[in-house]
């Protein structure tokens, strides 16, 4: 495994880090907590030392699964990582009770990394006003936490401002991507913030999975390019040719990922893309900004919907149309088949618009389901 300097922690991190928040599942959704530890522990028994969590995910049992894994000796192997849930905060205290919440979870007396989650402008703004840059510090010197920094979804003005804003910050997480150089924070960001001194981690190097199984175009480029690699490592060696990211986050789901990633991220170095391999990933740029597509993750902050609108599998066939991954008759089977085990179809969308307040890519929720609505369904 190769390791990198994460900024002001003065701690080194593992490249590859393990993200909980795609866990394998069953049938019923819930978490298969026996594949979970045989992947978290194989990946830390070769080298993956950066274990990242979060209150929210998996519906608050990912904590819990996570603690239960790395009870014992492999807590001792890991920087635990996990996440103060701003967005559901309503007071100061409350921030205080629900890291002591996450420290039983996690059955630990310490979080390695602590991050303020899912920050943007209207989120910031609540920090200041319940003055959790104070609670956050004070859990710092009571032991409670080592190390923390925040993860954040809005545009580089915002990034800059919480950066500026928050003295006491030693890293940050920011969504980065070849597909995704000038959305949010971006290129921009991750240069700002490692030049102010901050450890950087990477979320979404694949886009929530939709830079791994790109349109044929695409892996028809990759295929022809002089280095021969899988769509996987192209988005991995993109960020990790750069000295500025200190760490991806991959979110592993089965045991092929856990093996492969961490093939991938022994031979990764900085300046490891030759000048021809640039030029493939901007050919794979230009062809990719040809589709108009939703730019969902899914990473599934955008349900429970109150109707039951199944939104990331709607998205995500309605993506899989405009790529030609799939055909106006194959898109309309599947998403006739989103009622079996999914949930409902666009038209049930009564535009409560909630589900747009969660959005970290701040898509038009209701609007694009009206497009969706349009094209798949048919009036029979």
């Amino acid at each position: 495994m190769q390791y990198r300097n994460f900024g002001k922690t003065g701690e080194k991190v593992s490249v590859l880090g393990f993200g909980c928040m795609r866990l394998p599942t069953r049938s019923d959704d819930t978490i298969d907590e026996r594949l979970t530890e045989t992947m978290l522990k194989y990946a830390i028994d070769h080298g993956v030392n950066y274990i990242d969590t979060a209150y929210p995910y998996h519906k608050g049992e990912s904590e819990n699964v996570v603690g239960r894994v790395l009870e014992g000796e492999y807590r001792k192997k890991v920087h635990l990582v996990t996440k103060s849930p701003v967005f559901r905060i309503k007071s100061s205290d409350e921030f205080d009770s629900i890291l002591d919440e996450q420290l039983r979870k996690l059955r630990t007396d310490h979080i390695d990394m602590y991050l303020l989650h899912n920050l943007n402008g209207r989120l910031w703004k609540k920090v200041k006003q319940l003055h959790l840059l104070d609670h956050l510090v004070a859990a710092k010197k009571a032991g409670k936490v080592r190390h923390i920094g925040f993860s954040m979804h809005d545009n580089f003005d915002v990034y800059k401002e919480i950066v500026d804003g928050f003295p006491d910050c030693e890293f940050s997480m920011i969504q980065l991507n070849y597909y995704d150089e000038e959305l949010q924070a971006g290129i921009q960001g991750l240069k700002y913030g490692a030049e102010k001194g901050l450890g950087m981690a990477i979320m979404e190097p694949l886009r929530g999975g939709f830079l791994a199984n790109p349109p044929k175009e695409i892996t028809q480029i990759f295929q022809e390019a002089a280095s021969k690699k899988s769509c996987v490592e192209w988005a991995f060696d993109y960020l990790w040719n750069k000295p500025e990211v200190s760490l991806l986050l991959s979110g592993m789901g089965s045991m092929q990922m856990v093996g492969e990633n961490i093939e991938s991220a022994q031979r990764s170095a900085v300046g490891m893309l030759s000048p021809v391999d640039t030029s493939t990933i901007q050919r794979v740029q230009k062809r990719f900004g040809q589709y108009d597509i939703i730019p969902c993750t899914g990473c599934n902050y955008c349900i429970p919907c109150p109707m039951n609108v199944a939104i990331p599998k709607i998205f995500e066939i309605y993506n899989q149309l405009k790529m030609g991954i799939a055909d106006v008759e194959k898109a309309r089977k599947m998403y006739r088949s989103i009622y079996i085990g999914f949930g409902t179809v666009a038209s049930e969308c009564f535009d409560c618009f909630r589900c747009e307040r969660h959005c970290p890519q701040k898509i038009r929720i209701a609007g694009e389901l009206k497009k969706v609505r349009e094209i798949l369904e048919v009036q029979q």
